[in-house]
């Protein structure tokens, strides 16, 4: 989700993905399949970008080959997408990560689950100070973005990476108060979208992929490091409403998600590093 999503567990992307608050209507011949007619078009809410883009890809290169007839239904919500969903109006959902979704599940009472990783919006280290994150000393200042969990992403990215030391079992929810050694590097609290445009008040700065972009950044070439793809909770995943994860359309779905063809096609649209592919099962 295109992060990055500044969803309180949101955030992100992210992404994680900025909110909108409008979703298009369906049409009526692009709704969920029904009476359970596996036969029928598949219909797929998504975010527009990357999520659109990707499905429209899969739709017009993949899916005729693999039999699959795919209706991609762009969102410019983060609400949505879930409940028409859950209600039945599409079969599935591409824009969001874990956290997002089980925040979510759980304050609406929607039972959507994961069913297939495909893609990070990778947060980031940024500097305009210093080349390497060996150059943080005591005394060093660094910014994170201060909502709940594009916080414990940067402070996970800085122990990942030895900058600090977190406590035992701690990871990708953390907080300051589990930072156990901060090595003397001040660590400042910023607004995501603040991050950037405040990146020479500090020594280094993490800061989300789409913020990053925006602000003329190019991951894969500026960042001193970047969060890993492989397992990591802030991929975005295509998800159904429990009980549909065996629909034969949705299986062939998620293996043209993580296809080489889609990998190349990541890869290749957006060199910048601020997409990047993030294929696997993805955990319930």
């Amino acid at each position: 989700m295109r992060n990055t999503l500044k969803i309180s567990v949101a955030i992100a992307a992210a992404s994680a993905v900025a909110l909108g608050a409008s979703a298009c209507s369906a049409p009526s011949d692009t709704t969920a399949s029904d009476k359970g007619d596996k036969n029928a078009p598949l219909v797929v809410a998504a975010s527009p970008t990357p999520h659109g883009t990707i499905l429209d890809f899969v739709k017009n290169e993949l899916a005729e080959k693999e039999g699959l007839k795919l209706v991609v239904k762009p969102f410019n919500d983060y609400k949505i997408p879930n409940k028409v969903t859950d209600d039945g109006q599409v079969d599935a959902n591409f824009f969001q990560h874990k956290p997002f979704l089980d925040t979510f599940n759980k304050e609406n009472g929607t039972h959507i689950v994961p069913v297939q990783n495909v893609l990070i919006e990778p947060l980031g280290v940024y500097s305009k100070k210093i080349d390497k994150l060996s150059d943080l000393k005591s005394g060093s200042t660094v910014s994170v973005p201060n909502d709940p969990s594009n916080e414990g992403r940067a402070l996970k990215l800085l122990a990942d990476n030895g900058v600090i030391t977190l406590k035992p079992g701690v990871g990708s929810d953390a907080k300051l108060t589990d930072v156990k050694d901060d090595k003397g590097i001040k660590i400042t609290e910023l607004e995501a979208a603040q991050t950037a445009p405040r990146i020479d008040d500090v020594d280094a700065a993490i800061i989300n992929g789409n913020f990053a972009i925006g602000a003329h950044l190019k991951p894969s070439k500026d960042a001193l490091a970047l969060e890993k793809a492989k397992d990591n909770p802030y991929a975005n995943f295509l998800a159904v409403k429990k009980g549909n994860e065996s629909d034969p359309r949705i299986k062939k779905l998620a293996k043209l998600l993580n296809s080489p063809e889609v990998k190349k096609f990541i890869e290749d649209k957006y060199k910048d590093g601020s997409v990047i592919p993030a294929f696997g099962p993805a955990k319930s």
